[in-house]
Parts: C-alpha cells; sequence; structure tokens
C-alpha cells in the first residue's frame, strides 16, 4: 500500500507511504495519489484534505531507481502522467488541502508541498530543489509556484544551487504559512484543517478558483472574476447561515454548500 487513507468526520487524510525509500514517487504511488484526490474531490462528506508523509521524510521525489529502470517510461511520461495530473488536481479540487511537511521534501516532492493551500513544516522539515544534481529542471510546478512565493532572484538560486532551506527559512522566505515542533505538527496541522472542514468550504472553492486565476489577470480581469465569485458565494447556504448566525449571536453551522 503505497498510500494510506483515512477519514476523521469531514477531513480525508492521504498519507505517502514508502518510508524505506523516503516516499519516493514510483508510478504505483502517483496513480494511488491521484486516485485519493479524486475520491476526496468526489466525496461530499469530506471538506478538507490534509496531505502527509509516512516515517522520517514527506517526499524525496522521484524513486531513481525506477526512473532508470529497463523498462521505464521516458522522463516527459512520468511528468506528464505523474507528477502534472498531481498538482492540477491539488490547484483544481475546490476544497481546501493543507499539507504537513513532516521531513525532507526534495525535487517533485518540494513542489507538490508548495502547491498546496496551506503548508504547515515540522522544524526538522527542509525543502531542496535537487533537480540541478542530476542534471534535470524542477517540474511539478516548480517554475511557476516558487517564483510567485519567493522572487525571481531567490527561486533561480534555489533551483541552480539545490541548497537546503530550513523549515525556518522557508517560513522567513514566505513558502509556509507555519512551523511547529516536529513532536506537535500533525496534532496542528489535523486542527487547523479540520477547522477548515468546519468552515464554509464551498467559499474556500470559490476562493481558491479566485487565487487560481489572479496568477494570470490584469487588476480589470481579476475584478471581474471577484465579482461573478462573489454572486455565486453569496448564492450559497453557508453565506446565509453566517449572516443569520450574526444576527442571532450565535455560532454558525456551515456545510459547504
Amino acid at each position: 500500500m503505497t498510500i494510506k487513507f483515512e477519514t476523521k468526520e469531514n477531513l480525508g487524510i492521504i498519507t505517502l507511504n514508502r518510508p524505506d525509500v523516503l516516499n519516493s514517487f514510483n508510478r504505483e504511488m502517483a496513480l494511488e495519489f491521484q486516485a485519493r484526490l479524486d475520491e476526496c474531490e468526489k466525496d461530499a462528506n469530506i471538506r478538507a484534505i490534509l496531505i502527509t508523509g509516512e516515517g522520517r521524510a514527506f517526499c524525496a521525489g522521484q524513486d531513481l531507481a525506477e526512473a532508470i529502470a529497463e523498462d521505464a517510461p521516458t522522463i516527459d511520461t512520468i511528468v506528464r502522467e505523474h507528477y502534472n495530473p498531481i498538482v492540477l488536481r491539488i490547484r483544481n479540487i475546490e476544497k481546501p488541502i493543507v499539507c504537513a511537511v513532516n521531513g525532507v521534501a526534495a525535487g517533485a516532492g518540494a513542489n507538490i508541498a508548495l502547491c498546496c493551500d496551506i503548508v504547515i513544516a515540522s522544524d526538522k522539515a527542509s525543502f531542496i530543489q535537487s533537480f540541478s544534481n542530476i542534471g534535470l529542471i524542477p517540474d511539478s510546478g516548480g517554475t511557476f509556484f516558487l517564483p510567485r512565493l519567493v522572487g525571481l532572484q531567490r527561486a533561480t538560486a534555489m533551483m541552480f544551487l539545490a541548497d537546503k532551506v530550513s523549515a525556518d527559512q522557508a517560513l522567513q522566505y514566505g513558502m509556509i504559512y507555519k512551523v511547529s515542533a516536529s513532536e506537535n505538527l500533525m496534532s496542528d496541522a489535523e486542527e487547523i484543517a479540520t477547522r477548515l472542514s468546519q468552515m464554509p468550504t464551498k467559499g474556500f472553492g470559490l476562493t481558491k478558483r479566485a487565487l487560481n486565476e489572479s496568477m494570470f489577470n490584469n487588476l480589470e480581469d481579476q475584478l471581474e472574476i471577484e465579482e461573478d465569485l462573489q454572486a455565486k458565494a453569496a448564492s450559497t447556504y453557508d453565506n446565509q447561515e453566517g449572516i443569520n448566525a450574526f444576527l442571532e449571536k450565535r455560532k454558525p453551522v456551515f456545510k459547504g454548500e
């Protein structure tokens, strides 16, 4: 079982589960990860998703032993069929996705973490753009997300030099939301993800759609997107429940509808 999956109330928890190889991706794990993300998207009872890794690493990227095997797919096939679909699912699933980085996140592992909505890292975690060590370029959305998070100069240096970035540095650079003590990481991450799952998740999905659009739009186009999505948000059950709860001075009970 290369992926462990469980649900806790309205939370779906996906755990990369190849700890003996630092949770590096082979084809089986990549496809199972995609399937679990699809399951989370389709299940209306799952209103938030938490992604983490088993053992001492989050994910060391591609399993190089698989990549150089005699019957291995070409590298462009691996990127097209394994990593691109994962990144697109994470960005397009209109539910909040929290990533708990429990250890090293290297190569594709780092970039998959960084494309999640909220990233929490253990104080023992690190991020490495390790592609240049084997003469490759960053994939899995790295060249898209990292410059937007840390700026072009810093992203270029990280990609060229393959320097290890500690969790504290990642927080300082704006790559992640929070650093937790390693022994508290999962409880902190679950607390945030569970909190999100009880909030107006339909509105979160629309916010996520607006943020995705903002990567490309000018101000005028983005204002139009906000106008359209605000109207959609205003038509939800959660909006009406939030207003009623405010007027009635009670805690709202959101449904993600």
